[in-house]
């Protein structure tokens, strides 16, 4: 079975505090090295009521404290929203910290709404446009090389870096560098075959890689039974028609139907987007695994959890793990 990995999202649940969510992120780690994940990876995201990682690298600190082996990482940096050398320096000082554990994996998205991205960004067209560019000099001020600007901590931790994406824009600039892909299949299905495909023939051997690998994202609830995980479920349903209603919010509590929630364009958008979503006991999520993996060939798998209550949270973690093992 290829490796399964992490993907956390610092979830702020309804009715509980930041404190609360990155204290779970926490367990969630050391129970991901204590179930073999083979990464732990955080995303960027900034003003949205119901996510706690937009200090990305300063969560990572504190999840590499508290675990020994599991690989610790972005899923990812908004490059654009960064000088390449502040982010050189922050991962630098985490690889410097947890040697040969850590990730750098990037986005060219702001992970925002546009008004919080100028804010971040300045200028918006130059940030973007310079994205290829800017990686480059990430990967430069990373490795070995003393001339310019030198990234201290940085300079020669060598950190291998992932490009993430939903487009087959990421796709190309990660054949093009040479560099591991994940595709973010978990919000944004509908380019997934061709962005791996498109990766796949146009990769170019790097120092790093020296063949194409590839991830998806998917979400995964699982639960003692179908009823369960799909109730469990409704919490990531209701996110997204609050994302379409643009209403910033924390992560809500489950329900016992969406039927007075959404309206049936909102049901076709959210089921839309959630349609690799694996929601189900271990027999029905193991069947639609087998179908995920087949149809996508990935080399590894990201897997986020979109649960309100930190025990089936946690439950859903170690489900997945013993379904990950009985292949």
């Amino acid at each position: 079975m290829i490796p399964f990995s992490i993907l956390d999202l610092a979830p702020v649940a309804e009715g509980y505090s930041v404190a609360d969510s990155l204290k779970m992120s926490r367990r969630m780690a050391i129970a991901a090295e204590e179930n073999q994940f083979a990464r732990f990876w955080l995303a960027e995201h900034h003003g949205m009521a119901g996510v706690a990682s937009s200090a990305t690298s300063v969560v990572l600190s504190y999840i590499g404290a508290a675990t020994s082996t599991i690989r610790i990482g972005s899923g990812g940096v908004m490059l654009p929203n960064h000088s390449p050398l502040v982010i050189a320096e922050q991962f630098g000082t985490l690889a410097e910290l947890y040697p040969g554990r850590v990730d750098l994996g990037l986005g060219r998205a702001p992970g925002t709404d546009m008004q919080t991205a100028r804010a971040l960004r300045r200028n918006m067209e130059a940030s973007v446009d310079s994205y290829p560019d800017d990686v480059l000099e990430l990967q430069r001020l990373l490795g070995q090389s003393v001339q310019g600007v030198m990234a201290v901590p940085g300079y020669n931790t060598n950190i291998p870096l992932w490009m993430l994406g939903s487009s087959l824009y990421s796709a190309q600039v990660a054949a093009e560098f040479g560099l591991p892909y994940s595709f973010a299949s978990h919000f944004a299905p509908d380019q997934l075959i061709q962005a791996l495909t498109v990766y796949r023939r146009n990769f170019k051997a790097s120092e790093q890689l020296a063949k194409p690998y590839t991830m998806a994202g998917v979400m995964a609830v699982v639960a003692d039974t179908d009823e369960e995980a799909k109730y469990l479920f409704t919490s990531a349903q209701q996110q997204f028609v609050n994302l379409r209603r643009n209403r910033n919010v924390p992560f809500a509590k489950p329900v016992d139907t969406m039927n007075n929630i959404w309206s049936p364009s909102e049901k076709r958008m959210v089921d839309h987007m959630l349609q690799y979503a694996m929601v189900g006991s271990k027999e029905s999520v193991a069947f639609q695994l087998m179908s995920f993996l087949e149809l996508t060939n990935v080399d590894e798998l990201i897997v986020s959890m979109p649960i309100h209550d930190a025990e089936a949270r946690l439950k859903s973690l170690r489900l997945m793990a013993e379904i990950r093992d009985s292949f």
